[in-house]
């Protein structure tokens, strides 16, 4: 006979985190999000409720199903995904898990959900991203959309942080954590960097005027 684990009954919302792509209604008037995996077929809001993903008529989430929203208790669980190649253009979201949930091991999966943050990388270029533009992609009637600097982002549909927020609302906060920039060397650092380059400039003349001499020289 198996033992059902204790239900708990916290005093506030459990934080979550997960990644995603954001996404832009064609009309231009909604903005919401769509996973990475199961449901990414499904954009959802800043405040929602899942429903199952196989058309089933249970409440999400179903203890014989895997439908519902999904996400993992620790942050850098979350940020280890967008190291790998589909999932770089993705943000990261941080969220509060509303109403009924499963707990497992590493995360969560649950009923409704807020996204409180979310905190976009650069640009695929590497410089800090400023706007967020068509990523070129999408679902029906949704643009997804992807952090750009104003130079790659062009002539693309695209949105400033704080217009996401405004269609957003329900208090969504976008960040967009500055690029880490190569430390600059200091003095020191410098006369031993240019006393090596002469050192091997050096070496490179000694062996020209070798060469050029000849074996009988």
């Amino acid at each position: 006979m198996s033992r059902r684990l204790p239900e708990e009954r916290p005093t506030e919302p459990p934080t979550g985190y997960k990644i995603a792509h954001p996404v832009l209604s064609q009309d231009g008037t909604r903005v919401g999000f769509v996973g990475v995996s199961l449901g990414a077929a499904l954009p959802y809001g800043v405040l929602d409720e899942a429903a199952c993903v196989y058309g089933r008529r249970h409440r999400a989430p179903h203890r014989r199903c895997d439908c519902g929203f999904h996400c993992v208790h620790a942050r850098q669980d979350a940020e280890a995904l967008l190291s790998t190649a589909d999932h770089r253009r993705a943000v990261l979201l941080e969220v509060s898990v509303l109403g009924f949930y499963i707990r497992f091991e590493r995360g969560f999966r649950y009923a409704r959900q807020r996204v409180r943050t979310m905190t976009s990388g650069p640009c695929v270029c590497g410089a800090a991203g400023v706007v967020l533009a068509d990523a070129g992609w999408g679902r029906p009637g949704w643009c997804a959309l992807e952090s750009a600097c104003a130079r790659c982002a062009g002539a693309r549909r695209a949105l400033a942080p704080a217009a996401f927020e405004r269609l957003a609302g329900e208090g969504l906060t976008v960040r967009n954590p500055p690029v880490a920039t190569t430390p600059a060397y200091d003095v020191p650092e410098l006369v031993a960097e240019a006393a090596l380059l002469q050192a091997r400039l050096d070496w490179f003349q000694t062996q020209l005027a070798r060469i050029q001499r000849g074996p009988r020289g």
